[in-house]
């Protein structure tokens, strides 16, 4: 079990850096055990992933703060809560807030489960029984643009081939882009969308393809022999 609230104290700033030039992170743990969230919430401030963190112990509440801090960066959601199982509540979270990321944190490590989760618009999943590191890396992985899958399943058989059919125009359009090597803020410059917006896309192009970064995205449309849209000059 993670020994969430064992955790150092954030190291200081390098020199000649201000808190002025460090990006910002609000974020919103959504958990029925106060324990977990108050220890989740303690590694995500110390470890400088966030630096505000909201607490809610079921959906409800969860909910409602989604609505009343538009700002948030992502949601850390246990799979289990007293007011609804947590599957039904990624699909709540995210009709709720499209462009912010969901981060599942759950007991369960049955990989049919995180594979449903992932495939509900999940972009990480990290089993309780994962280390604090585990848990920083895979949050900042996500923030970064990319979707975590834990190795539970990607060390298990593989499941249904990849779905290509389900990308959308602007999911290949976007796709394109990645394999391009641009970064989000490039995509979104290009698209005229979010750098939310354009995780949100990178997000569900991993699930498509069943890979977990970016360079196996691309290597995989192209292996596959996937039609991409042209990318000429500047929109």
């Amino acid at each position: 079990m993670l020994s969430w609230y064992n955790v150092k104290e954030a190291p200081p700033l390098p020199c000649g850096e201000t808190t002025a030039t460090v990006q910002l992170m609000k974020m919103l743990v959504v958990d029925d055990h106060a324990v977990l969230r108050q220890g989740l919430t303690a590694l995500l401030k110390d470890s400088g992933v966030a630096t505000e963190v909201l607490q809610a112990a079921d959906r409800a509440k969860g909910l409602a703060m989604l609505a009343a801090h538009s700002d948030l960066d992502a949601v850390l959601l246990d799979l289990k809560l007293p007011d609804s199982d947590g599957l039904s509540a990624i699909t709540a979270f995210s009709q709720a807030s499209p462009a912010t990321p969901i981060i599942i944190v759950s007991a369960s490590e049955e990989p049919a489960e995180v594979r449903r989760a992932l495939d509900l618009g999940a972009l990480g999943y990290v089993p309780k029984s994962a280390s604090p590191e585990t848990l920083v890396s895979a949050v900042q992985l996500v923030m970064a643009g990319g979707v975590y899958v834990p190795p539970l399943v990607l060390n298990a058989p593989p499941g249904e081939a990849a779905r290509w059919e389900n990308l959308t125009p602007r999911q290949r359009e976007v796709l394109a882009a990645v394999a391009a090597g641009m970064s989000n803020k490039e995509i979104g410059q290009r698209f005229n969308l979010s750098e939310k917006t354009v995780k949100v896309h990178v997000g569900a192009i991993f699930r498509a393809l069943d890979v977990a970064n970016r360079t196996q995205a691309a290597t995989a449309a192209r292996a596959a022999g996937l039609s991409l849209p042209e990318l000429s000059g500047p929109s």
